[in-house]
């Protein structure tokens, strides 16, 4: 019986564990800047992380002008990730569709705007 019982907890930490290793943990405030198109493009991106559910919400400087934005549809599935930023620019409503892995304390994405194409550029993680 102890054998069993023994075998059953050992059992439970090893699925936590496993759980645990795999999803990055990508919660909190990341910076980026990068060129585009428009110009020069500063963001940071603020996650919460709900199990593998990604949302939050993006500030971003587009050439002079502020905005944010919200973050949706996002998922994390051990170091790659996925979202969707809806944008607002210029009156248009732009989707902005994210996907990248998380290295450490860099978070590599490629961004396709409007289903135009986009950026390649590294996240870093605000400490």
């Amino acid at each position: 019986m102890k054998i069993r019982a023994t075998a059953t907890i050992l059992s439970l930490i090893m699925l936590c564990i496993s759980s645990s290793v795999f999803a990055a943990d990508i919660a909190g405030s990341w910076t980026a800047e990068f060129d585009s198109q428009v110009g020069k493009q500063k963001y940071t991106y603020v996650f919460t992380v709900t199990g593998t559910s990604i949302t939050g919400e993006a500030s971003v400087n587009i050439a002079g002008t502020d905005s944010k934005s919200k973050i949706a549809e996002g998922t994390v599935d051990g170091d790659n990730v996925t979202f969707v930023e809806n944008l607002n620019y210029g009156g248009q409503d732009l989707r902005i569709t994210y996907t990248g892995t998380v290295a450490g304390d860099d978070l590599n994405l490629k961004r396709d705007v409007a289903g135009q194409g986009g950026e390649t550029f590294t996240a870093k993680r605000v400490k």
